[in-house]
């Protein structure tokens, strides 16, 4: 029986690192892409299962010539999981046009530049799933979040029209919402961030909820994740006010 195989972006550090080594553990062939090649092969150096396909996510052609390089490699292609992401905080702050354009291209384009190599093979296919990270910072608007948080709510809206597109072809497409998880784009956050997690225990609740559950979106932890989703419902007068005090943002007088 062939192995299944999964390919992961922003497969070099953070969540992405962390669930092509649980995938590996788990038997599959890992396919990861990241701009890094020296970090790529590091972890390929250490997985027999795990290969390394270096990628700018921003290069639309490189796309779809990797996508082709993964398939030529494996023959089939069961889960992508799409998570090359940008944060600068200290950018956020003021209206950075040039940054957001930047953290947009990264976050948005180069997700949809992915999703777009792997369109025709899956929906020829008619199975597999097709995985966009997004963040809990999409959920409504947060202050010092010009462009990361509104790149995240723009994936949200994304993964929900995909979604009925795909799945008339019998594709799932499921999107992921964590919550605060260590990595080396957290921490670049100088706040506080509630029930901070480990990439590892990432993996572990993506990996469930790809694998063992049928669910669009996989969020968590749920600790945190359910009251803001309580709170995106609420009005926005309380919502601000809330927001507000939470973190200790004040308005100017």
């Amino acid at each position: 029986m062939n192995k299944k195989t999964i390919w992961i972006t922003g497969g070099s550090t953070g969540i992405g690192k962390a669930l092509a080594i649980k995938f590996a553990n788990e038997g599959w062939n890992v396919a990861i892409s990241a701009r890094r090649e020296n970090l790529l092969n590091e972890i390929s150096d250490s997985y027999e299962n795990i290969h390394g396909f270096p990628l700018d996510v921003t290069d639309k052609s490189k796309c779809r010539e990797v996508f082709e390089q993964i398939k030529n490699k494996f023959q089939n292609v069961d889960i992508c999981f799409f998570s090359t992401g940008t944060w600068n905080p200290k950018k956020e702050k003021d209206i950075d046009v040039e940054q957001i354009e930047e953290v947009f291209k990264i976050n948005f384009f180069g997700t949809l530049n992915s999703i777009k190599a792997v369109e025709e093979y899956f929906k020829n296919k008619k199975e597999g799933i097709i995985t966009i990270v997004s963040s809990i910072a999409g959920y409504r608007g947060l202050p010092n979040s010009t462009g990361y948080g509104p790149s995240k709510s723009a994936l949200n809206n994304l993964a929900e029209s995909l979604y009925f597109d795909f799945k008339r072809s019998n594709v799932r497409v499921c999107l992921v919402s964590p919550g605060f998880i260590k990595t080396p784009m957290t921490d670049k956050n100088d706040f506080k961030m509630p029930f901070l997690k480990t990439t590892e225990y990432a993996a572990e609740k993506i990996y469930d909820g790809l694998i063992n559950k049928n669910v669009f979106e996989i969020h968590f932890p749920k600790s945190l994740t359910l009251i803001l989703k309580i709170l995106s419902f609420l009005p926005s007068k309380i919502y601000f006010s809330l927001i507000g005090k939470m973190t200790k943002y004040q308005k100017k007088n």
